[in-house]
């Protein structure tokens, strides 16, 4: 229990770094506090400083470990766990917060003439187009003895009633509490049997038959439901069937996608069911963002933690000398700042350098220059301003395919671009002795990455007025002339063009190419060569499935108190 960070719980794990024979280990760390956000990393045990002389056969104490990477915890408030499963169990409720595939979509009929919370719980059954409805959505399955996700209803005694619908959309089990299959009360107006499981979930699903009067969520009376996205159905049982759809949601909640334009009509095909269950779990990953639920999730992490350091916990302390060692004097204090010299590139989390981004187009005079933390860990590279804190770039490390340092004196200082996906560039320097913080970066960017470093060629033009190579739209190098003057330069069949006489190739068009190739004073390009087998570098998009992506242009997304309907 730190005095300021109230209750921690702390994990590691030490490992042989993979291809290393035994001869480094990574040390693994999990810092679990109140904060929503789990710190998660790892450290190569040669980077800390005097590991060496600090090592047993385990490897590096941890609490040399944590004076090194966290020193403003408190070390005399840690004690070892105890080996109750209790501690397992809990620690991985934790780690899993936010990750949970599950979810549970409420479903409400409202038949023609109907828009009060009373008229759609206490409809009965169902009308074939909100049948028809249920049939694209997911599949109708038999509660008892269910063995999947069952989202709070009964699979022994159908209580909750005898079926329900279920289906699976990428990662996700989605369970609907459909208000039609829920158990219906004679002579009951709440229909609480119905409410108790609709009336808690955060996302509602409204259905609307032809004739069904305006939707607004102030005659829903729930504190728990904050999205209702309400789907109106036209020409219902033909070959025309199509939907219309809007979505109100509580005001704190942020936007989320998939957007759609204003009056779009969806046809009735699996496209549009996909499309529906990605809002509809969207919807509730980001009503977990909002304040009001972070703020339980917060509370339920601290107690959580709390339970954890004051009844799961034995005596022993993480060492029991004191937390900061006396300092010696002289060469031995010398020594023990020295670290392997490198080691820490190799880590698999982000490592950090100040830079400043040069924000201006091509080079251009008058530019803005940002100060900002440049991370490059074995995922992505991200660029935060240091002042307001926000991600200004970010690219995953597979779509870098090249960079080009200046390492020299010159105005502006050492200076590093780097060349991702079509060949777009962000342009960052240091001051002048920072130099070596650069030439980390390049040693950075050569683990993480496939890309390599881009080089200068001139070509003359030969006596017809030719450069002596040709570049395919993306400005790969399709055509090269033996012998001419940009081979002689360095230039290779499938190099990749990112700049032409200082643009960025990407933001030219043909026609701007072309131009500059045969009327500019002197031809000067920037080429990425090809791989070591001779292929291209190319980025590869992998393509991600679920929720985030969707047209553009205004979208019919209201807020609580409107009556956006169609």
């Amino acid at each position: 229990m730190d005095d300021r960070l109230g209750p921690v719980a702390i994990s590691f794990r030490r490992e042989e770094k993979e291809g290393s024979s035994g001869a480094q280990y990574n040390c693994r760390i999990i810092f679990r506090t109140t904060e929503l956000k789990t710190l998660r990393g790892s450290i190569l045990e040669e980077s800390v400083p005097s590991a060496a002389r600090h090592t047993t056969p385990r490897g590096l104490s941890p609490k040399r470990l944590l004076e090194f990477i966290m020193p403003e915890l408190n070390l005399h408030c840690l004690r070892l766990a105890s080996n109750s499963p209790k501690v397992r169990d809990t620690l991985l409720k934790l780690d899993e917060q936010g990750l949970n595939f599950q979810r549970k979509v409420g479903v409400m009929y409202c038949r023609a003439g109907q828009s009060s919370e009373e008229d759609m719980y206490n409809n009965e059954s169902s009308g074939q187009a909100f049948e028809e409805f249920l049939d694209l959505l997911g599949e109708r399955v038999r509660l008892k003895g269910w063995e999947k996700y069952r989202a709070q209803l009964d699979n022994k005694t159908d209580s909750t009633g005898t079926h329900s619908l279920y289906t699976r959309y990428q990662d996700y089990e989605i369970m609907f509490h459909v208000s039609t299959m829920l158990p219906y009360t004679a002579n009951n107006t709440q229909q609480l049997l119905r409410k108790r499981h609709i009336g808690n979930d955060i996302v509602t699903i409204v259905f609307q038959e032809p004739g069904a009067l305006p939707f607004t969520p102030k005659s829903i009376r729930s504190h728990f439901q904050h999205v209702f996205i309400i789907v109106q159905v036209h020409e219902p049982c033909t070959d025309k069937t199509y939907y219309r759809v809007a979505v109100t949601r509580s005001k704190d909640i942020p936007l989320f996608g998939p957007l759609f334009p204003k009056g779009a009509r969806f046809p009735r095909s699996l496209a549009f069911r996909d499309f529906l269950l990605a809002k509809a779990v969207n919807a509730e990953n980001a009503a977990e963002k909002s304040e009001k639920f972070r703020s339980m999730a917060t509370r339920t992490r601290q107690e959580y933690l709390k339970d954890l350091a004051e009844n799961y916990v034995t005596t022993t302390p993480i060492d029991s000398s004191t937390k900061f060692p006396l300092l010696s004097l002289g060469g031995k204090r010398k020594d023990k700042l020295k670290g392997a010299k490198g080691a820490e590139l190799h880590s698999a989390g982000a490592l950090v350098w100040a830079v400043i981004v040069n924000c201006g187009d091509d080079g251009e005079a008058g530019e803005l220059r940002l100060p900002c933390l440049l991370g490059v860990s074995a995922e992505s590279v991200v660029l935060i301003e240091r002042c307001t804190r926000r991600v200004v770039f970010n690219c995953s490390c597979r779509d870098v395919i090249g960079w080009k340092a200046v390492t020299e004196t010159k105005e502006g200082g050492p200076c590093l671009d780097i060349f991702y996906e079509r060949g777009e560039s962000v342009s960052i320097s240091v001051m002048e002795s920072q130099a070596e913080d650069i030439r980390e970066v390049v040693q950075r960017l050569e683990l993480v990455t496939r890309g390599c470093e881009a080089f200068e060629v001139t070509p003359l033009r030969d006596g017809v007025g030719q450069p002596g190579f040709l570049m395919n739209e993306e400005g790969f190098v399709t055509e090269l002339q033996r012998f001419c003057y940009a081979e002689s330069g360095g230039l290779q069949l499938w190099a990749r063009v990112v700049r032409l006489c200082g643009h960025s190739l990407v933001h030219l068009s043909p026609e701007e190419r072309t131009r500059l190739l045969r009327t500019a004073h002197k031809i000067h390009i920037t080429v990425i060569p090809p791989d070591e087998n001779g292929k291209p570098r190319r980025w590869v998009r992998l393509q991600r499935g679920g929720g985030g992506g969707g047209g553009g242009g205004s979208t019919n997304e209201g807020m609580f108190g409107s009556t956006d309907t169609e």
